[in-house]
């Protein structure tokens, strides 16, 4: 991964399929990156539940959502918030670019 002030290269654009999460870690923060069709969201990894991964779960296209493979929470590809139980709070989410064909993320 290469950095770009505050934003870090974490893959190239054809790297994720759309549909499809992955982890990956940014600095200290465990990070998973969606893709869906052309547009790129990406949210902490660590579901507010219980400490499991979200990127490991499904990503629910249709209502821009990606659940927890554990307990069946999902959030909010947007705003992080919990759209169903048992997760009551917001996971972070962080801004996502593209440049160069590469996905970049900024965690500051």
């Amino acid at each position: 991964m290469t950095a770009s002030g505050t934003s870090v290269a974490v893959c190239a654009v054809d790297d994720l399929a759309p549909g499809q999460a992955q982890r990956f870690d940014v600095g200290d923060h465990r990070v998973a990156v969606v893709r869906i069709g052309d547009d790129f969201y990406a949210l902490g990894d660590q579901c507010s539940h219980a400490d499991f991964s979200l990127a490991e779960g499904e990503v629910l296209v249709d209502d821009l959502e990606i659940e927890c493979w554990k307990h069946g929470s999902t959030f909010s590809l947007t705003t992080g918030e919990p759209q169903s139980l048992p997760a009551t709070k917001p996971v972070p989410v962080f801004a996502v670019t593209v440049t160069d064909g590469q996905v970049m993320v900024s965690v500051a």
